[in-house]
């Protein structure tokens, strides 16, 4: 386990910053925090009298340096959640990129009035390449939520890893050495962070943003990147900005799925050897899609109480009208009137919204599409318990790990069956 945390050093700051935003929310502890600055001090000034013109004294004390800094930093969390909580609200002042953003936004959805399309189309199209949910009714909404697709409404990390492979494709023609290695790694980082500002900045879009920046600047500087360190890091930096986001469900369901993928999709892709590479694109796709869905089941029962039987089916076509979708549609919005070949585009975003939304609404339709299974709070601990421990038995092969795993199955059986005898009046 340390070993594991070494490589990845983002983890223990960000797992001491969540334990100081979750003491602060539920214990109020801002006034007592200020005890955790009694140990720095006291172990500073400790360490300066008995360990002076030692040669070995930063090794020697390594553990009680990083008890100084956890200290630190748990105080500057819960000081921080505090301030979120209780500071002076900042609802009315508005800065000047957002203004620019909304703008901006506003700006770019005007071409999308004139197209061939009934409301419910453009209001689906507003929203998954700009993210305009304000004109969405609750019934389309719906639709997508029972098809197990409402990550296509929500601008999310799928959005922006379509908007980066697209921009990576146009700047292709740069030098990949020298200063067209840079001029593409800055002209992708610049048109990335003007898309999630026009998006208004959503916490699944940033999320990707600072996870794909920091992706490329590693590449760039030629260094070895460590997925679940960049998950970490941008975790952090984003609590670290705004510290209830971590009770926000847009964040809690994209870094659960991000998680899940990292983790499960390779074991996944094991099971079932492809080498023939147009099977191994709609493969990996599969294999993201059970991984998310692994992750998120739980949380999603918790907050909507609902889960679709067909997401499986859904997510392949709808994930490939989507991506090309997206950036056709963005072309078509930032192409003047009268360019060449803009009519012709223009009727392809046309065809692509009617699919999408054609697609949603047969696979609403058919029965059994979803089913109501709602957990509440303690029976989702539970059921993440469940798979913590399924996780830790795959790895370590110890029936302990299997028993607590059947243990926790077997409370949350039980306490559904008292819930429906309950409803029965038994």
């Amino acid at each position: 386990m340390i070993k594991e945390l070494q490589i990845r050093p983002f983890a223990r700051p960000l797992l001491v910053w969540i334990a100081g935003i979750v003491l602060q929310t539920v214990f109020s502890c801002c006034a007592y925090s200020w005890v955790l600055l009694l140990f720095p001090v006291i172990a500073l000034a400790t360490a300066c009298l008995t360990q002076r013109g030692q040669e070995h004294f930063c090794y020697e004390t390594r553990w009680l340096w990083g008890t100084v800094f956890l200290s630190l930093l748990l105080f500057l969390s819960i000081q921080k959640t505090a301030y979120s909580q209780f500071g002076p609200s900042s609802g009315h002042s508005v800065s000047c990129l957002s203004r620019w953003a909304r703008e901006e936004q506003q700006r770019l959805l005007e071409p999308i009035a004139k197209l061939n399309l009934t409301d419910e189309e453009k209001s689906v199209l507003s929203t998954i390449t700009v993210g305009y949910r304000q004109v969405m009714n609750r019934e389309v909404r719906d639709r997508f939520s029972v098809t197990g697709v409402a990550h296509v409404l929500a601008v999310s990390g799928f959005h922006v890893a379509i908007v980066c492979g697209f921009l990576s494709f146009l700047l292709s023609f740069l030098p990949r050495n020298g200063f067209g290695k840079w001029c593409r790694y800055l002209l992708n980082i610049v048109l990335l962070w003007i898309f999630v500002a026009v998006t208004g900045f959503a916490v699944s879009a940033v999320r990707a943003g600072l996870m794909l920046t920091l992706f490329l600047s590693g590449f760039v500087l030629e260094r070895q990147v460590e997925r679940y360190n960049i998950l970490a890091a941008s975790a952090f930096g984003i609590l670290v900005y705004e510290p209830l986001y971590l009770f926000d469900i847009g964040f809690q369901l994209s870094y659960l799925a991000v998680f899940s993928i990292l983790y499960f999709q390779p074991r996944l892709q094991r099971l079932v050897e492809i080498r023939n590479p147009f099977l191994l694109t709609p493969w990996r796709w599969i294999t993201a899609t059970l991984s998310a869905q692994v992750g998120t089941t739980f949380l999603s029962l918790y907050y909507f109480g609902r889960f679709s039987t067909v997401f499986l089916l859904t997510n392949l076509p709808l994930t490939l009208l989507a991506t090309l979708l997206v950036p056709a549609c963005l072309i078509w919005m930032l192409l003047p009137a009268g360019f060449p070949g803009v009519e012709w585009l223009q009727v392809v975003v046309e065809w692509l919204a009617r699919c999408l939304l054609w697609t949603v609404d047969s696979f609403s339709r058919i029965p059994g599409a979803f089913f109501s299974f709602r957990f509440g709070f303690l029976m989702m601990l539970m059921a993440y318990g469940m798979l913590l421990s399924t996780i830790l038995y795959g790895h370590t092969g110890r029936s302990r790990y299997l028993l607590v795993t059947l243990f926790l199955l077997l409370i949350i059986f039980l306490v559904r069956v008292i819930g429906n005898l309950k409803l029965c009046g038994i």
